[in-house]
């Protein structure tokens, strides 16, 4: 199902039962998985490599070149997971010599017109709303959420089953499982909606809050407020997955 109107280079590989409209254009050096439709007006650039099952929507453009003043041409990747959907205009650049790839899991859905910059992680089951931009060098975590005109600064990290409220900008982590919205952006609570929707149980989403609560009002440095919260707090996957992502951080988080 490639239409005759598309340009497809020689050199690219396209899988089985993909469907490619009219006016695609797909450079060499380009992977497509199977199952793939590929809409008119579409590009997939050098670099792409793309799973099975996606769909990208008219006038997107994926794997092209950083939007990064240090880019001199090297050879980088964008690598694409299984089942995402890529709308009307959106972008997703590849890589640079900083990490070589960006890279996207499974099952994202990327709105009208989001761009996705150079050597970013994004993971999997993530929504990326219209129009937000997602600078380079950053992390997503799994089953986040952006609203629309979400603007993300470079080296930041989102945790998993964040909800980011419309037009929100930020230039620090974003703490897993809560609520961020306000200009300038405040921690609003937990995404309780979210985690509820998401199957966690009443105990863990209590034990998720009680450790905010220690971290965010309590006083003192903040390594005797994680201390306190390994004392005080059963220690769960979740509860772990937090005191790791605050060890971790670079930029600080957003309170």
């Amino acid at each position: 199902m490639i239409n005759q109107l598309s340009h497809i280079h020689p050199g690219a590989k396209i899988g089985a039962n993909c469907t490619i409209e009219p006016f695609v254009y797909i450079e060499e050096n380009v992977v497509i998985g199977d199952n793939c439709h590929i809409m008119a007006h579409a590009s997939a650039l050098s670099g792409t490599r793309m799973g099975n099952g996606n769909r990208v929507f008219h006038g997107a453009v994926v794997g092209g070149i950083p939007q990064d003043l240090k880019f001199v041409g090297e050879d980088t990747t964008l690598e694409i997971g299984d089942n995402n959907t890529i709308r009307e205009n959106a972008t997703l650049n590849r890589g640079t010599a900083s990490k070589g790839k960006t890279v996207v899991g499974n099952n994202n859905l990327f709105m009208e017109n989001s761009h996705i910059g150079h050597d970013s992680v994004i993971g999997n089951n993530c929504i990326i709303g219209n129009s937000s931009k997602i600078a380079g060098e950053v992390v997503i975590d799994d089953f986040a959420i952006l609203s629309a005109n979400v603007l993300m600064h470079q080296f930041c990290r989102v945790g998993s089953y964040v909800m980011i409220g419309g037009g929100t900008r930020f230039s620090q982590d974003i703490l897993p499982f809560s609520l961020i919205a306000r200009d300038p952006a405040a921690y609003c609570g937990l995404n309780n909606v979210g985690l509820r929707r998401r199957g966690f149980d009443r105990e863990i989403i209590d034990n998720i809050h009680r450790t905010y609560q220690i971290i965010l009002q309590g006083t003192g440095k903040l390594n005797d407020l994680l201390a306190r919260v390994e004392e005080e707090i059963p220690i769960s996957k979740e509860i772990q997955y937090i005191l790791d992502f605050i060890r971790s951080s670079k930029r600080g988080f957003i309170r």
